[in-house]
């Protein structure tokens, strides 16, 4: 085609093109980059626990904090289950606990009928740990929801809450068998539309 029989660009066009890649607040879906704010409240929160532990003198870090809770509210839990739980894979998981056991904070025992099973229970010593990380994530609570409303928290809370049964629902749906996102071409497109959706 000769340059002659190109047509003019239509600069409006050209205008809301520019206009949607410096401002993209303006299109809906586009603005305020969820995936990316969600992960940096989540960095922020962890980087706020762990320098409080370390000036309270609290030798482990949030992810530890969170096994401990989470063998707080499920005495006697088995530890495939904690791994699934935290997204460990289970090597990861073992080396964690082998550092709270060495700690004095976690024992493993023996499932009653189960002996292929390991069950977690916390020591004694783990009750005074266990209060101390309660207060240090209610120290942060306040610090995160500063200046809000308690209403505005409980919405946020909710939102939330609400976003994680969405995805908890839409990766179920995408795992169960008969999904064609079951398999591994499922699983990469799974991950190609959580990176788009973080984008």
């Amino acid at each position: 085609m000769a340059p002659s029989e190109l047509r003019p660009m239509d600069r409006r066009a050209d205008i809301s093109t520019d206009a949607a890649i410096e401002q993209p607040q303006a299109q809906p879906g586009f603005g305020r980059n969820f995936g990316f704010l969600v992960h940096d409240v989540s960095r922020l929160i962890k980087r706020r626990f762990d320098r409080k532990a370390r000036q309270t003198g609290l030798p482990i870090t949030r992810r530890q904090a969170s096994v401990i809770l989470y063998i707080a509210r499920n005495e006697g839990v088995g530890q495939s289950e904690v791994a699934t739980w935290l997204d460990l894979e289970p090597i990861a998981l073992v080396r964690m606990l082998d550092k709270l056991n060495d700690e004095g904070l976690v024992e493993r025992r023996a499932h009653p009928t189960d002996r292929r099973v390991r069950t977690l229970w916390l020591t004694t010593a783990a009750r005074p740990v266990v209060a101390q990380i309660v207060a240090i994530n209610i120290a942060i609570r306040e610090e995160t929801f500063a200046g809000m409303a308690p209403h505005a928290r409980d919405t946020v809370i909710d939102i939330l809450g609400g976003i994680k049964e969405n995805l908890v629902l839409r990766d179920e749906a995408d795992y169960s068998p008969g999904s064609p996102s079951a398999g591994p071409d499922g699983v990469n497109q799974a991950i190609g539309k959580l990176a788009i959706a973080a984008g």
